[in-house]
């Protein structure tokens, strides 16, 4: 079995190395949804290649069975971690996802590594996001996410294989990986992709950076955390409070999975729940050494629109079954269908809002 300081070591600097590239590169999701509906594909292309790097390389550890962790002293070969296929759940809950990081400001990661440079109103979406989170999980919203997730809405290809782009269709998983690649490589490399940037990494830097970090975290993630998770913000941001906050981080002390946690300072944490920590602490150390660090308390205003943008954004990823780094990266990388399914609302959900707080009050104006 991994040892604690490992567990928490490899964690945390997953985290902060993730932390350190979102900042460098500016590297946020919500911005990539956003600025297509101003013709400006800068961030959608540093996005989509961070997929393609993701897909290609998470598919290849698997596939060579570099996956993996020891279990009692033998190494035990793992799989990429992939979401059955709820329609209801990635429909609904993605669209309602995508509205709220409009509102708030930033996506799932993009909020946390926003906390590293110093902005208050950051620290209130991420607090926003944990609420809506457990009210879903645990609390007011729980009926209706019980009636989405039950197992008679769930699509199961085979009697147990999740649905997957290449099982549903028959094509091999390399061809479609193959072709997949190439159409968004296509659009990627008409984006200019080896200019330097003034400040920063460039987009493509940025998104390869991104990627590279998302392969390794689907590496460690099943060999410290006994599951190939990869990144995701969701599960971690809900693991991590329910860590401080109860003492163990599925709150059901039968429940807790040596493989999967180990106790630190008498809380018990999940491996994915420590990179969640430390992801401001990378995007802090990136922003010093930019000079981007400064502290700011926007008005009561801003503060109240970015707390209930993270608290829909919390209720959205936990129906969808994760955010837009969980599906729109992680997921989509995997070739689950749950995950493109999920994330093709999530666009939709960002262009919904955007019209209406963006769009629309200038189209008035023009008026």
């Amino acid at each position: 079995m991994v040892s604690t300081l490992a567990f928490a070591v490899t964690g945390i600097l997953i985290g902060a190395a993730f932390g350190f590239v979102l900042q460098r590169g500016r590297f946020c999701v919500n911005s990539a949804f956003r600025e297509v509906l101003f013709q400006d594909y800068t961030m959608f292309r540093a996005y989509l290649l961070a997929v393609v790097v993701t897909m290609i390389g998470a598919n290849l550890l698997e596939d060579m069975h570099w996956l993996g962790h020891f279990e009692q002293g033998i190494f035990v070969t793992g799989t990429l971690y992939r979401q059955a296929f709820v329609p209801w759940s990635n429909i609904i809950g993605g669209y309602i996802f995508g509205m709220g990081i409009v509102l708030a400001g930033g996506c799932g990661s993009g909020i946390l590594y926003r906390v590293g440079e110093g902005n208050l109103a950051y620290v209130f979406a991420v607090f926003g996001f944990f609420f809506g989170i457990a009210m879903t999980k645990f609390g007011f919203l729980r009926p209706i996410y019980d009636w989405m997730i039950a197992p008679e809405r769930i699509v199961w290809k085979g009697e147990d294989t999740i649905p997957t782009l290449y099982n549903i269709t028959g094509i091999n998983k390399w061809i479609l990986i193959a072709v997949i690649s190439a159409v968004l490589l296509t659009f990627i490399f008409k984006g200019k992709p080896f200019v330097k940037a003034k400040k920063g990494y460039s987009w493509s830097l940025a998104g390869l950076l991104a990627g590279l970090v998302a392969v390794a975290a689907f590496w460690a993630s099943e060999y410290y955390g006994g599951k190939a998770r990869g990144l995701s913000f969701t599960g971690p941001v809900r693991e991590f409070f329910l860590a401080v906050l109860f003492g163990n981080y599925q709150n059901d002390p039968g429940a807790v999975n040596p493989l999967e946690s180990r106790s630190i300072l008498g809380m018990i944490f999940s491996w994915s729940s420590l990179y969640v920590v430390a992801v401001p602490i990378g995007a802090f150390i990136s922003g010093k050494l930019l000079k981007e660090v400064k502290m700011k308390v926007p008005p009561a205003d801003e503060l109240f629109k970015v707390l209930l943008g993270g608290f829909i954004m919390g209720v959205g990823a936990q129906m969808g079954g994760g955010c837009n780094i969980g599906h729109s990266l992680t997921g989509v990388s995997t070739l689950a269908v749950s995950s493109w399914v999920a994330n093709i609302f999530i666009i939709l959900g960002n262009w919904t809002m955007v019209y209406f707080l963006l769009i629309r009050p200038m189209r008035d104006l023009d008026v």
